[in-house]
């Protein structure tokens, strides 16, 4: 490999690898709150009846709003690095997480100054308000799921690399939009339910109810984003191409992990 190819793959890597964990970390940060898509959109809730009387809406873990990046950059990491290139950047991610959520937890042990807390008794509405419990609740709600969240993000990671790879051996470097969609589609139904399960029925206190409920609609709503999202991929294809030059491109996504 010519010493410019190679120097302007390693800083794609690298500049994949800094988006892919800034991502990763923020989803992580903000995936403690539910937020109802149906209100949010101005609609009503929309209550669908189930088996037992009970009724699914459309509430999801705001994390969602990040992790269709996170989907995109992994399988252009996979297109170009291989399952060794998604191994890593997991890696990566899982060490900035864990430094991120030890950070946090240290904070929240931290006394807060009375100016600060008094400052802020009171919220917009005019309630009674304490910051700092408020600051402590929601950020200890990520560490009390974060051995159920790096968990599943391991297997949903390790798992996409692994279908994307027995698709790519399939297609070779055509359809694109199969590999990187049937990996994400398998992956996420894995994903979807076991983050649920571990964090909110074993380690919280939600009933199997919310959890299936919440799943299938994170699980749809993943099937959505993955196929509207697409064409995003071809881009990233198409800018990563020109940028390494379309018969060096062509090279690497021919023989890698071959």
């Amino acid at each position: 490999m010519k010493p410019d190819i190679a120097q302007r793959k390693h800083h794609l890597f690298v500049g994949l690898t800094v988006v892919f964990i800034a991502n990763a970390l923020l989803a992580e940060l903000i995936g403690v709150k539910i937020f109802s898509f149906e209100q949010a959109m101005g609609w009503q809730p929309a209550q669908i009846p189930l088996i037992g009387g009970f009724t699914l809406s459309f509430n999801l873990s705001a994390g969602v709003v990040l992790w269709p990046i996170v989907f995109i950059l992994s399988d252009v990491v996979n297109e170009y690095f291989g399952r060794e290139g998604v191994k890593r950047i997991t890696w990566l991610s899982v060490g900035a997480i864990t430094y991120g959520f030890l950070m946090i937890y240290l904070v929240t042990q931290l006394p807060p100054a009375g100016f600060w807390v008094e400052n802020n008794q009171t919220d917009i509405a005019g309630n009674a308000f304490n910051i700092n419990t408020a600051f402590s609740t929601i950020y200890t709600q990520g560490l009390n799921i974060i051995f159920a969240s790096l968990t599943t993000f391991l297997v949903s990671q390790f798992l996409d690399a692994t279908i994307f790879y027995h698709f790519k051996r399939i297609t070779g470097s055509k359809f694109i939009w199969l590999r990187a969609t049937g990996s994400t589609l398998i992956s996420q139904l894995v994903d979807s339910f076991m983050i649920l399960f571990i964090a909110f029925y074993f380690l919280g206190n939600w009933s199997w109810q919310q959890v299936v409920s919440v799943g299938i609609i994170q699980y749809t709503y993943k099937v959505c984003a993955a196929v509207l999202l697409t064409p995003l991929i071809y881009l990233a294809h198409y800018i990563i191409d020109r940028y390494l030059g379309e018969n060096e491109a062509a090279r690497i996504v021919e023989t890698i992990d071959r």
